[in-house]
């Protein structure tokens, strides 16, 4: 899998290209990344552990999750704003032809990335996370997708100008290393939670809500690099039972905040199956001119 976009990877520690060997990635400089016998390669440097990755129980809290479609509406528009942006990408219909490379930064198990490269067959995809664990499951996601560990927040172990479409999906936006690594004429398609997501869990289990200012800060993150083209809202109704209930609890951002008795406690109380809202923001950015 890291055959196919090994072209697109660069070495952290001196910017220059990589190839992949029998158990390692290097650059011509020596620098070497071994891989993962689960088909990842992690281009992490330093010897600092990362505070914000994901843990073991939430990526598998994720995994279950998505694992049994409650997001499948979004993946699909997801799947969709991708599709468009290559179609709409230069001229002359160019989001047709073979080559074009996705690249999902925050991908998490890459179950937005999977779903993508299902429906465009001529493309490749980069799953970059910053946690080893998520990352163990996204180089499973999908045939065509190089799984990769490494920090949004740092600069990006890929080539400038490389990725055709780029994804941040719930994840942390770094917007002068997306303008870099994206192509000049590509997309970048944002998601993020509204303050109605999952409502009315947030009240009754006392989890965090979504910030009013969200969406400012998001405009804040990508000014000066990139401008908003396309906007549109995703909200679906679910009815999740206690097991979903602790699943999405326990892959968000409150699984950090509160105590996992105490939850289980209050999830007992809620009726057998809780209709939920799952509500969105999705937007596509085009880089300043």
């Amino acid at each position: 899998m890291l055959a196919d976009v090994v072209e697109h990877l660069i070495c952290p520690v001196c910017g220059d290209g990589m190839a992949l060997g029998d158990r390692a990635l290097r650059c011509p400089l020596g620098h070497a990344f071994d891989l993962a016998k689960q088909g990842y390669v992690s281009l992490l440097t330093g010897s600092q552990v990362p505070g914000t990755a994901d843990s073991t129980a939430m990526v598998a809290a994720r995994d279950d999750f998505l694992g049994a479609g409650h997001f499948a509406p979004l993946a699909d528009a997801v799947a969709d704003a991708c599709r468009t942006a290559l179609r709409t990408e230069g001229t002359g219909g160019a989001g047709t032809r073979a080559g074009k490379m996705i690249l999902d930064a925050g991908a998490g198990t890459g179950y937005y990335l999977a779903r993508v490269l299902d429906r465009l067959p001529y493309a490749t995809g980069i799953a970059l996370d910053i946690s080893k664990h998520a990352i163990r499951r996204a180089a499973r996601a999908h045939a065509r997708l190089g799984a990769v560990v490494a920090d949004v927040w740092r600069p990006l172990p890929v080539r400038g100008g490389a990725a055709d479409v780029l994804l941040n999906v719930f994840a942390p936006r770094n917007g002068a290393e997306f303008a870099r690594v994206l192509r000049r004429d590509g997309a970048l398609v944002v998601v993020t939670p509204t303050p109605r997501h999952l409502e009315p869990l947030v009240e009754r289990l006392g989890l965090l809500s979504v910030d009013e200012s969200k969406e400012r800060r998001v405009a804040e993150s990508l000014s000066g690099h990139f401008t908003e083209t396309a906007r549109s809202a995703h909200e679906f109704p679910m009815r999740l039972d206690h097991g979903a209930v602790e699943a999405v609890v326990g892959m968000g951002p409150s699984a950090w905040h509160v105590d996992p008795a105490a939850i289980r406690r209050k999830i007992a109380e809620l009726p057998e199956i809780s209709e939920v809202i799952a509500s969105f923001r999705m937007s596509t950015f085009r880089a300043c001119q």
